[in-house]
């Protein structure tokens, strides 16, 4: 009976997005002063009721992947492959340090493991850090060291290019993985050859404050439910740079193009992990999922960092979204090419959504009371049963951080995917 509860859980925690948004899409119209079924049809006469009903249609065939997704375990003798961990740091101090220590408490081989420290220009104490791990493990660490900044990307192809490993993990230096997280990124590799590119299950390692504990809720919901959904149609569009794997022979020929990467004239220092993740899938590979591969990261703490991150996101998002527009209709591969068009068109309405929201704004003067009120009812709703998905991995009330982000994120971040559309072409990272 447990086992069958426990499942019967899962199943409701994969449904609870679908649920709040069909309860808060009948809420609207049952709240208004028409039927439900011609409350419904006037939605979707309305670009905004229509991108509504499109994505509640789109989450429930989400919340029927994520049922599909199972975790990947490796064959019954497997021989296990060389593994490179690529760490790029900049101005990290002391938490590199604990970032090379979670790799190398991992229980992988460790003949069969190498870690690659690339220091890109540290103004701070970050090299010393590496310096004293490299003594401490003197036949696991290897040091890079740029003599001035040149970015993320040229610190990874460095890595790349230096690994001696079949299949390189490339992790954030304000990061530490769990001891099972190595071992478990490979694992998809050796289930399917398939598979060119792993995205691990990033969590939040500070949740010290409001922020930071949205974010905490906010990352499982996004991460987790989306990119197991993803991964049951074999195509995760981003492997964080947080925590992904990639196969090196597949990446290796695309350095160049990868590091000189351009856009509308001007160089691309972001977005690297998404790019990454295009690459793989140009060549006809699939990008999957492996849940029980964690890492815990540092997270914005206020709303400067936050807002910052956002921006560089999803100017990342514009820029590869037109990258895997190139290829997306081309036989790239044999099979699973239609999921992914579709959650690529469903994902772009949220731009449409913006301009008619624009358009909305002098009508939103006129709005009474009451309608305010079941939008923002509406919302609720929607945020509590979406929120309460976390509660499959954390029993804690910090679930309802949740749903204060969902009225966060309507107040203070609607700004920044127009923005991010006006400065595209910015290249700063934006986070130092």
């Amino acid at each position: 009976m447990s086992v069958r509860l426990k499942k019967f859980g899962g199943m409701m925690a994969g449904a609870a997005p679908l649920i709040g948004a069909i309860i808060s899409m009948v809420w609207l119209a049952w709240s208004a002063d028409s039927s439900v079924s011609s409350r419904l049809l006037a939605m979707a006469r309305h670009p905004i009721g229509a991108i509504a009903l499109i994505q509640t249609l789109y989450t429930g065939l989400c919340s029927i992947l994520w049922m599909r997704y199972r975790v990947f375990v490796a064959p019954e003798g497997a021989e296990w492959p060389k593994v490179t961990v690529v760490i790029p740091a900049f101005n990290e101090g002391p938490m590199v340090g604990r970032s090379i220590r979670s790799v190398a408490a991992c229980n992988y081989p460790k003949d069969k493991l190498e870690v690659i420290v690339v220091d890109d220009g540290s103004r701070d104490d970050t090299f010393f850090h590496m310096q004293h791990l490299r003594r401490e493990f003197p036949d696991l660490v290897r040091l890079v060291r740029f003599v001035g900044n040149r970015g993320k990307r040229s610190a990874l192809v460095a890595g790349f290019r230096a690994a001696t490993g079949s299949i390189v993990v490339t992790i954030d230096s304000d990061s530490e993985v769990s001891p099972d997280t190595v071992h478990e990124m490979v694992t998809p590799f050796l289930a399917d050859p398939q598979v060119g590119g792993v995205a691990g299950r990033v969590a939040v390692l500070n949740r010290d404050t409001p922020i930071s504990r949205m974010l905490d809720v906010q990352f499982t919901l996004a991460f987790d439910y989306g990119r197991a959904a993803q991964s049951a149609y074999r195509t995760v569009a981003c492997c964080p740079g947080a925590l992904s794997a990639f196969r090196k022979d597949i990446i290796l020929p695309f350095m160049d193009e990868w590091e000189n990467q351009r856009f509308l004239g001007r160089p691309v220092n972001h977005g690297e992990d998404q790019a990454l993740t295009n690459i793989v899938l140009r060549q006809g590979y699939d990008t999957v999922y492996q849940r029980t591969a964690v890492i815990h990261t540092l997270v914005p703490t206020n709303y400067r960092q936050l807002s910052r991150m956002f921006l560089r996101w999803d100017r990342s998002y514009i820029v590869e979204g037109f990258s895997f527009a190139k290829f997306m209709f081309t036989r790239y591969r044999e099979k699973h090419r239609l999921m992914p068009i579709i959650t690529f068109v469903v994902s772009n309405l949220r731009f449409v959504l913006v301009a008619a929201a624009i358009m909305e704004l002098p009508r939103a003067f006129d709005t009474n009371v009451t309608s305010m009120a079941r939008a923002a009812v509406a919302l609720a709703l929607t945020a509590i049963f979406s929120a309460a998905y976390y509660l499959r991995f954390e029993r804690s009330f910090r679930w309802l951080y949740g749903v204060l982000y969902a009225v966060y994120a309507v107040v203070f971040l609607q700004w920044i995917l127009p923005w991010a559309l006006v400065t595209v072409r910015d290249e700063r990272w934006g986070t130092r």
